[in-house]
This record gives structure tokens, C-alpha cells and sequence, in this order.
């Protein structure tokens, strides 16, 4: 996506929206852990991302912004694909099996798949630096997962892991392809079309596939959290995205990425009553740790720095 940038003036405020978006979105783990309790996911997917991607095009169409033409609807549709279906569709069905905890901490490791990604489809070589955080980020993992080996048995939460790590490896897709093709038009007002469809074609695939009940029989927990997870986390978290990421550099951006599973994890814990061992708190940060050495190498490259050891 390309990045707004403004005379910075006012960045004491940037840095409380980032505080804002780092505990809103890590927060949305949770929402969506009590959602899948009480709805089919998939339908709770779909009825959020069909109301905030109503919201973000109303509003954007209100401001006379202008609509998107010829092939930036390919580019929209394919960001609906992987964005929206793929990840966060997959997502939110994951953690109807896996913890919230566990499922944040899976979609932070997008950038490992980026780096294996690069090493079969990129025509520059990897630095060195971004390996090194690739096997410390997959150490991590194999930590976490080292006291749920038993629970592999269990087809339940098997068919959870597999589908957040697919998710994961979805958004690193998304990422690279908006890299590459997403680059000359607004990127917010897409946001909204790829919500809309992506709602629109999750709900159509839920009722279709028999995954959904009847509106009226959605208990008022699952409406919460449909409700906290548009306001909370698509309205207002990404409108205190858009503010910091207008006024900070890149590199603070990026800190949310870091502080979201934290938050999940915590919040997990304290209200869902899951599992916080040593394991999870040691293998998060690692896995975390991995992918901030990642981010920094690829970032550094991208940006033209200092040349980086490759192989």
C-alpha cells in the first residue's frame, strides 16, 4: 500500500492511535473467539465484513472520492480473495478450535512465508539477517506447539491450526501481491469494496453450504461481538491506523504487529481462561522476535539502506 505521508505535528496524538490500533486489534481475537461460540464463523465473518465495508464505501462515496476504474477491480477482487476470504474467513473459522492466543500468534508469522515465498519467486537475493529471523520465527513455533503435540490427535484442533497457518500464509500472498499491483490508486476505498464483497460472498457461501442460521436466531452475545469487531475494530481501529500511519514513519508502524498477540494472548487468558504457559509466553517471543528481524531486513532493503548480506 502506498504510504500518505504529512508534515508531523501533532505526534504525540500519532502515538496514542498506535497504542489504540495495537490493543483494538489484538482485542478482535478475542471478539471473534466469543462470536464463534454462538454463530457459525464464517457467517459472523460475513455479516462483519458486510457492515464495515458498507460503512468504509458510503463514507469514502460521500466524500466524493472517485470510484475505482477498469483493472483496479481485478486488483480489488484478488485482495478480496486472499485478504478478506482467504484470511480473514479462515481466521475467524480457526478459532472455533485453537485458542485466540494461538491464532494471533500464528497470523504474526506471515512474514516467514514471505521469506520462503521470496526464495522460490524473487529474483533478489535474501539477506542473510531476514534467514536468521526466518529460523528463529519457526524455533518459536515448534516451542509453542511442543506441549500441544497430544493435541494434534484431536481432528478439532488439527483442522484449526491448518487453516490459521493457511490463513497466514494467504496474507503474506495479499502482502506481495499489494506490493507489486495495489500501488497507484487509494488503497481505504478499496478496503471497503474488498469488505463488501468479501461479506457479501462469505455470506453466500455460508447459507450456501448450509454453515449459517437464521438472523433472528443469533443470540445477542454473537451480536456483540459482531457489533465490537465493526466499530471497534474495522471503524475505529483502522481510522486510528490511517491517523499514525499518516504522521510515523514505517518502522514505528510496524510495532502494532509485535504488541497484537501479546494482547490476545493476555486477554485470552484473563477471560477465556486459556492456557498461558511458559512455552507460549517463551515461544511467542521468539516467534515474535524472528519476525521483527525479518521485517527490519526486508524493510531495509525495500527502503534502500545499507546493502545487506545475501545469499
Amino acid at each position: 500500500m502506498p504510504v500518505i505521508t504529512t508534515t508531523i505535528r501533532f505526534p504525540s496524538r500519532a502515538l496514542i492511535c498506535l497504542g489504540i490500533v495495537s490493543f483494538l486489534w489484538g482485542t478482535t481475537w478475542i471478539a471473534s473467539r466469543q462470536g464463534v461460540f454462538f454463530m457459525p464463523p464464517l457467517q459472523l465473518a460475513g455479516i462483519r465484513q458486510l457492515l464495515a465495508g458498507a460503512i468504509y464505501v458510503i463514507y469514502f462515496a460521500c466524500k466524493k472520492l472517485p470510484w475505482p476504474k477498469g483493472r483496479e477491480w481485478y486488483i480489488i477482487g484478488v485482495l478480496c480473495l486472499l485478504n478478506i476470504l482467504g484470511t480473514n474467513g479462515l481466521t475467524t473459522w480457526g478459532v472455533k478450535y485453537i485458542s485466540a492466543g494461538l491464532g494471533a500468534i500464528i497470523a504474526a508469522t506471515f512474514p516467514l512465508w514471505m521469506v520462503i515465498i521470496g526464495l522460490f519467486t524473487s529474483r533478489e537475493r535474501i539477506p542473510v539477517a531476514a534467514l536468521k529471523g526466518f529460523l528463529l520465527g519457526f524455533a518459536g513455533v515448534c516451542i509453542i506447539f511442543y506441549e500441544h503435540l497430544a493435541d494434534f490427535l484431536n481432528p478439532a484442533f488439527l483442522f484449526g491450526i491448518s487453516i490459521s497457518v493457511t490463513a497466514s500464509w494467504i496474507w503474506a500472498l495479499g502482502t506481495i501481491f499489494t506490493k507489486k499491483e495495489a500501488r497507484d490508486f487509494n488503497p481505504y476505498f478499496s478496503l471497503g469494496f474488498q469488505m463488501l464483497l468479501g461479506g457479501v460472498a462469505l455470506l453466500t457461501g455460508s447459507y450456501a453450504s448450509g454453515m449459517a442460521i437464521p438472523l433472528t436466531e443469533i443470540p445477542w452475545q454473537a451480536w456483540t461481538a459482531i457489533t465490537y469487531l465493526v466499530v471497534f475494530g474495522s471503524v475505529f481501529g483502522f481510522a486510528a491506523y490511517l491517523y499514525a500511519l499518516q504522521r510515523l514513519s514505517v518502522e514505528r508502524m510496524s510495532v502494532y504487529a509485535y504488541i497484537n498477540p501479546v494482547v490476545a494472548v493476555v486477554l485470552g487468558a484473563l477471560i477465556f481462561g486459556e492456557r498461558l504457559t511458559t512455552f507460549i509466553i517463551a515461544g511467542g517471543a521468539v516467534t515474535i522476535y524472528g519476525v521483527y528481524l525479518i521485517n527490519q531486513a526486508l524493510r531495509k532493503v525495500n527502503s534502500g539502506g545499507e546493502p545487506a548480506e545475501t545469499i
